[in-house]
């Protein structure tokens, strides 16, 4: 059975009516001419990110534009019902944009990216926001690829003493520290939850005594040191077994 390739249209909200044609919005064609290669009579799914999807069917592609007649709507959801934010010490190149695609895969509800001490530099400016647009463009293919029907948000950059000034005191928060004591399992369980994962090299002891003092708990996964990239997606995976709807 072949895959039916899904292709994020936010700018077609409330354009998508059963028995109606869409032109799919510059960037969707491109994907689905070029990447994707369809053909006329291909299926395919659409979704706006606002929730359920639509089962559709290319009618033309050409260099001019790609056209869709859309057949019905399915109020699909794929989203679990634990929210788990991962606060992301900012990795470099390769490694961020793999920590974000894996966790969105594995259900994550938003990506907070953090500058901390041993962070990767960011570049300042319209570069930077052409980073987070980048970050955020991740988040998308996941979705495409995994089937989810909401997008999560992938925030601006902050720097972690900004998010721990900002964060809520009563959230559950957790911190991933290979010397701590205990792991998940011995956590309560918790319906939202704020996962904190350190850059190449982790976190520096003033950032473990800020967040510490914070609030947030230290938690290990088991008795490896795990790469930062591999280090949000595992814990995501632990919670979603724990918790989540990997039960």
């Amino acid at each position: 059975m072949s895959v039916v390739p899904r292709l994020h249209v936010p700018d077609l909200a409330g354009a998508l009516v059963a028995g109606h044609d869409v032109t799919l919005p510059e960037a969707a064609a491109h994907h689905a001419a070029r990447v994707l290669r369809l053909r006329a009579g291909d299926r395919i799914t659409l979704f706006t990110g606002a929730g359920g999807e639509y089962a559709a069917a290319v009618t033309r592609i050409d260099r001019r534009a790609v056209t869709a007649a859309v057949e019905a709507f399915a109020p699909l959801e794929r989203e679990s019902a634990l929210r788990v934010t991962l606060v992301q010490g900012i990795a470099a190149g390769d490694a961020m944009d793999y920590a974000i695609r894996k966790s969105v895969e594995l259900g994550v509800a938003a990506v907070q990216p953090v500058a901390t001490a041993r962070s990767a530099p960011l570049p300042a400016g319209e570069r930077v926001r052409q980073r987070h647009a980048r970050w955020q463009q991740i988040a998308v293919a996941a979705c495409e690829q995994c089937g989810r029907n909401r997008v999560p948000e992938v925030h601006a950059p902050l720097a972690l003493a900004d998010w721990l000034r900002a964060r809520d005191p009563a959230q559950a928060s957790a911190m991933l520290d290979p010397d701590a004591e205990r792991g998940f399992a011995a956590l309560a369980p918790a319906v939202s939850l704020d996962v904190l994962v350190g850059p190449e090299g982790g976190f520096d002891t003033t950032e473990i005594a800020a967040m510490r003092a914070a609030g947030v708990t230290p938690v290990r996964i088991g008795p490896r040191v795990l790469r930062t990239e591999t280090a949000g997606p595992a814990a995501l995976a632990a919670i979603q077994a724990l918790w989540g709807d990997f039960r």
